[in-house]
C-alpha cells in the first residue's frame, strides 16, 4: 500500500526542515545567536584562541560547526542555541567604560552587571565614559545587531546640558539634519528643557557631584557660573559621539549628557549603578519591533 502524501499548510516546516535550516553555520554567527556575544565580538573571541568546539580551539573565521551535534564552549562556558537570551538594563554612571574588559584596567562597566549570573553578557552598542543613563545589556547577538541596525529606526532619547544660552530656533538645523564630518545626520527631534524640571535632574546632578581636582578645579568653577542650557534630543542613528559633536556644531558644546531612553525601554525609577532584568512586557515590545525572536 502507498503512502498518501499529507497536505502541509503553506507556511509550514517541519522539525527536520528546521534543523537543516540550522546546520551547519559559521561558528561566529552561531556564537552571536546563542549570546556569547556580538557577531564582531564572536569574531574576536575566535581569534584570541577563547573558543574551543569539542575540545579544541578554533580560530579560523570560516570554520563552521554542527549546534545539534558540536559542543561549543568560551573560555570554559557551554553555549548553545538552546539557552534563553538574557535582557537586562543598567542606570550607567559617569566613569564607567562601556566595555566588559580593559587592558589598563580602567573602571568598566563589567563590575557594574552580574556577569557570572549570565555569562556572554555584553552591551549594546556603547556610552561614552563621561555619559550617564540607559545601557542595555544581552546575550543575545543578534537581537543586539538588531537593536543596533538603521533599518530597523530604533529611538534613542537624550538629555544633554549644553554650553550657552540655547533658542528654540538655534535647534532647527538639528531637525532639518545637520551635516557633519562623516556625512549629513537624518532629522532630530529636539526641545528646550526646563533646567528645574525633573527631566533635567540627571545632567544638573552629575554637573554638581563632578569630582574635581586641583589641575582643573578653576575650570569647573568657571563652567558652572556660565550660563547652560539643557536640550532633550532624539535620534535612531548610532553614529560615534553623534549628539555631542550635533550640539558642538551649532556651537553648544555638551557638558553633560545623559541617555533616557532606548526604543521602548525606559530607566523608570531605577537607580544610577542599578540594574534590572526587562520585564515581560519589555520584552514583548522588542519581538514586536523584530528585535527580538
Amino acid at each position: 500500500m502507498t503512502k498518501q502524501a499529507i497536505e502541509k499548510p503553506d507556511g509550514f516546516v517541519g522539525v527536520e526542515a528546521q534543523e537543516q535550516r540550522i546546520v551547519p553555520m559559521r561558528l561566529q554567527r552561531f556564537l552571536a545567536r546563542a549570546g556569547a556575544a556580538s557577531r564582531r565580538g564572536s569574531e574576536n573571541l575566535m581569534t584570541a584562541g577563547r573558543v574551543r568546539v569539542n575540545g579544541q580551539v578554533v580560530t579560523e573565521l570560516g570554520s563552521k560547526v554542527n549546534p545539534l551535534v558540536d559542543v561549543v564552549t568560551v573560555d570554559g562556558v557551554k553555549y548553545s542555541l538552546s539557552t534563553a537570551a538574557t535582557f537586562l538594563m543598567l542606570n550607567k554612571p559617569a566613569g564607567f567604560l562601556t566595555t566588559m574588559k580593559d587592558p589598563r584596567g580602567r573602571s568598566c562597566v563589567a563590575s557594574l552587571v552580574p556577569t557570572k549570573h549570565y555569562p556572554g553578557l555584553f552591551p549594546v552598542g556603547r556610552l561614552d565614559k563621561d555619559t550617564t543613563g540607559l545601557l542595555l545589556f544581552t546575550t543575545d547577538g543578534q537581537a543586539a545587531q538588531n537593536m543596533l541596525h538603521p533599518s530597523k529606526h530604533v529611538t534613542k532619547h537624550y538629555i544633554a546640558l549644553v554650553e550657552g544660552i540655547v533658542l528654540d530656533e538655534d535647534l532647527d538645523c538639528l531637525r532639518q539634519g545637520i551635516t557633519l564630518d562623516d556625512g549629513p545626520c537624518a532629522p532630530a527631534v529636539c526641545e528646550l528643557v526646563d533646567m528645574q524640571s525633573r527631566q533635567a535632574r540627571p545632567v544638573v546632578e552629575q554637573l554638581q557631584h563632578t569630582r574635581v581636582s586641583r589641575h582643573n578645579a578653576k575650570q569647573a568653577s568657571s563652567l558652572r557660573q556660565r550660563a547652560l542650557s539643557v536640550v532633550r534630543i532624539a535620534i535612531h542613528e548610532g553614529r560615534k559621539h553623534q549628539v555631542k559633536r550635533m550640539l558642538e556644531a551649532i556651537d553648544h558644546p555638551v557638558v553633560c549628557l545623559h541617555r533616557q531612553s532606548f526604543g521602548p525601554l525606559t530607566l523608570g525609577n531605577l537607580a544610577v549603578g542599578s540594574w534590572r532584568l526587562l520585564t515581560s512586557q519589555e520584552l514583548a515590545s522588542l519581538t514586536k519591533m523584530g528585535i527580538q525572536q
